[in-house]
């Protein structure tokens, strides 16, 4: 049997399932025992009550399940997170189980690395497999009986794991140099060489060493040519049998189409049968729609209400 590392005066929890016999979980016990001394103490758990026990949390240096001779615990994700949980900060898990060789569907019997990634997400770190063997003939018997699946395809692993140095949950202060910001109302200083680097003055102008680029030298002829209004117009600018503007129409086609519209507004007006309706109703005659308004001058735009052209 191997000592999993036990030393005395450790608290030690078996824990183990009905495919192991009992005589072969006493004889586990009874050595572990002799490891831990006096001390010490070794608790027995079975499996299938170890989420209802009342185990504190930290409890246990070391966990060993499925250790027993012939035993075929298969570990489920809350089983392994309670082993975690009543683990002490630094304290090792020890177990063995059944695995497949390779990956088969509808299997509840988990591969190696599945098996080491469910260990990891209980929360244990350093988690490694120590050992791989065949099924030992108790064990081939035992997977028969209890999990009714064939044994070619098994094999026995042993993997450890170790839970970190701190407690789930407990925090710590961090110490961190946050330096203080300045006051708003405070300008930083500024680097003298810095500034004299970054500045142009008169005398720099002067200099003939100064090489100063015109601005007018970085336009083209084609540059300065007046653009075709038409090349400026969206290609979709003005198209269908309804001649529209775009929305936020940048190239003159909603300018051109308000202009238009004023026009036929102005075309719209009543015209005026003897030409003197805009001098003012001493010069118009008893049916001019413009009767009673002021005068106005000749080509401006006149609105009537509706209760003049009713009466009229």
């Amino acid at each position: 049997m191997a000592d999993f590392g036990i030393s005395a005066g450790q608290v030690v929890a078996v824990v183990w399932d009905t495919s192991s016999s009992v005589e072969a979980l006493k004889d586990l016990v009874e050595k572990l025992q002799v490891l831990t001394g006096d001390e010490g103490r070794v608790s027995v758990e079975n499996i299938n009550q170890l989420l209802q026990s009342a185990h504190k949390e930290s409890s246990f240096d070391i966990v060993l399940s499925g250790v027993v001779p012939g035993s075929t615990t298969l570990h489920s994700t809350e089983t392994l997170a309670e082993m975690a949980r009543i683990l002490r900060p630094g304290g090792c898990l020890f177990l063995k189980e059944p695995v497949e060789t390779a990956l088969v569907n509808n299997s509840k019997v988990k591969t190696a690395s599945k098996l080491c990634s469910a260990l990891t997400l209980s929360g244990l770190v350093e988690v490694k497999e120590l050992q791989r063997e065949p099924l030992s003939p108790e064990e081939i018997q035992s997977v028969r009986d209890h999990l009714g699946h064939e044994s070619d395809s098994l094999l026995s692993v042993q993997i450890t794991g170790k839970k970190p140095n701190f407690e789930v949950g407990s925090s710590s202060q961090l110490k961190l140099s946050i330096a203080k910001k300045p006051s708003p109302s405070v300008k930083p200083a500024v680097d003298p060489a810095a500034a004299k680097l970054w500045t142009l003055s008169a005398n720099d102008m002067e200099d003939d060493s100064m090489d100063l680029i015109d601005s007018d030298e970085l336009l083209d002829p084609e540059d300065l040519k007046k653009p075709d209004p038409a090349s400026l117009r969206a290609p979709s600018c003005g198209e269908g049998k309804k001649r529209k503007a775009c929305k936020n129409c940048t190239c003159g086609l909603a300018e051109e189409l308000e202009k238009e519209k004023s026009r036929e507004q102005k075309s719209a007006q009543p015209k005026s049968a003897c030409g003197n309706c805009y001098l003012g109703d001493a010069f118009r005659c008893a049916s001019c729609p413009y009767l009673g308004m002021p005068a106005f001058k000749p080509g401006e735009q006149v609105l009537l209400s509706n209760s003049n052209l009713q009466d009229a």
